[in-house]
């Protein structure tokens, strides 16, 4: 067994494999952006009775990729538009890799040092480049999802111990009433998190919101009620990328004493642009802030960050001990199992860092804004599409537009997914069918816009 899996074979392995890996990424220009297997087929390539013995590893990467490649959506191209994903970087990807190899557990600076303080670094350079408050602290979480259950949790912690309550301690049981406004247009991860921190859907008060997702705030004024309160505001809604208006939110949230937190998965990066960051005016005045790197700075997934003003109760609500942790010590090395939801995990501080690092202050902007221009560029060629409607502003890199009825949208956006130009998907708005595009891909360039715009003309004309 030692002679199987030894220093030799990982040499051979991971050679093999990085030459599988150029191989995909020099393929995504010519290779269809979607899948082109049905289910069936890839539980028959993928699927078999488990091998009573062992493989030799350099077989089953092989093996792997002959049955999987079929399958493979090619998410890194220039030409995928779907769900807000962003790619992979160069140096992001690489650093992946070495997280993978290195395998450190930075829950403990004395699991991993290095991976640690590269938290504490890309931590550092995060705050720096939104403007958020200096001393706010922050976690490196898999998604949004859990950046938002770090933030509420911090939340809860904060308004009911205003209010006289421990709970950590008490629970919820027997707790303080508290008020969870929402805008209509949030993102489902909100009611998630809420529903896993004890609040339950049927609790929330909803804010209506205009035509582009935007929470109306003379209506916020009404609901907001006294006692303990957390607001949920948004940075890019996931079908129009509108922003709600944050300062006014802001306003309102400190006049109430409410905990005001932001959903700014992709739309906080235009905070990184001084083209666009007025969109998130009055964002760094927020209680808390949840975001991803896989999206808009394109980390390999997964990659979510999760910041908050007030570390008191964000490490009240997260950290943990017990005998056995190493926790602390000379120059208090910062342990990030204080402040994120989860013992053992991956050093996603690594690729941020060479993410970040890769692209500077000044990288990061021309990021957002080169995707914003190619949405705009997308949507005045739409709109010369016959049958094409783009629907509302394009406020950042989201565009959104349908062709007719909701028969021709579904069938014209399969035309386009089928042909293999691109990647992208239907959604709802204004209780009709529609297309989503969303640009988040550092490759996605001029010839890319052209050829999906080519393939949509092909497909009405069809």
């Amino acid at each position: 067994m030692s002679d199987e899996f030894g220093d030799r074979a990982f040499d051979e392995v991971l050679t093999r494999t990085a030459r599988i890996a150029a191989d995909w990424l020099g393929s995504l220009d010519r290779r269809p952006v979607g899948w082109a297997v049905t289910l069936d087929e890839l539980r028959e390539r993928l699927g078999g009775p488990l091998p009573d013995g062992p493989v030799d590893p350099l077989t089953v990467v092989e093996e792997l990729v002959e049955a999987a490649e079929p399958g493979m959506v090619a998410i890194p191209s220039g030409r995928y538009f779907g769900f807000v994903i962003g790619g992979g970087l160069p140096a992001a990807v690489a650093a992946d890799w070495l997280t993978t190899v290195w395998d450190q557990n930075p829950g403990l600076y004395a699991c991993g040092p290095s991976a640690s303080v590269a938290e504490e670094v890309a931590g550092e350079w995060l705050r720096d480049l939104f403007g958020l408050p200096a001393g706010s602290s922050y976690a490196f979480v898999p998604g949004c999802q859990t950046a938002h259950l770090t933030c509420l949790a911090a939340a809860r912690h904060h308004v009911l111990r205003q209010a006289g309550w421990n709970v950590e301690e008490d629970g919820l049981c027997g707790a303080p009433p508290v008020r969870i406004v929402v805008g209509a247009r949030r993102h489902a991860t909100i009611d998630r998190t809420l529903r896993l921190l004890g609040f339950g859907t049927a609790t929330l008060t909803v804010v209506p919101a205009d035509e582009q997702g935007r929470m109306d705030v003379t209506a916020l004024r009404t609901v907001l009620p006294g006692g303990p309160a957390i607001v949920c505001a948004q940075a890019g809604e996931v079908n129009t990328g509108a922003f709600d208006d944050l300062a006014a939110i802001a306003d309102v949230t400190e006049a109430a004493g409410a905990w005001l937190h932001v959903d700014g998965a992709f739309g906080l990066w235009v905070l990184a642009s001084p083209a666009v960051r007025h969109l998130a005016a009055g964002a760094q005045r927020a209680d808390s802030w949840a975001f991803d790197a896989h999206k808009w700075l394109n980390v390999p997934y997964d990659s979510g960050v999760a910041f908050c003003a007030h570390p008191e109760p964000h490490r009240a609500a997260i950290s943990v001990t017990a005998d056995y942790l190493i926790q602390g010590g000379a120059g208090q090395p910062r342990d990030a199992i204080d402040w994120t939801p989860g013992f053992s995990r991956r050093a996603r501080g690594f690729p941020v860092y060479a993410a970040l690092r890769s692209l500077g202050r000044r990288g990061v902007a021309d990021l957002v804004e080169r995707c914003c221009a190619h949405a705009r560029t997308f949507a005045d060629g739409l709109a010369a599409v016959p049958g094409c409607e783009v629907i509302g502003e394009v406020v950042i890199n989201q565009v959104l537009f349908r062709f007719g009825d909701d028969a021709t949208t579904d069938r014209v956006l399969r035309h386009v997914v089928d042909s293999g130009e691109a990647w992208l998907s239907g959604t709802v708005a204004g209780g009709r069918r529609a297309i989503r595009l969303s640009v988040c891909n550092w490759r996605t360039g001029d010839d890319d816009v052209r050829r999906t715009l080519e393939a949509f003309r092909r497909a009405a004309a069809s």
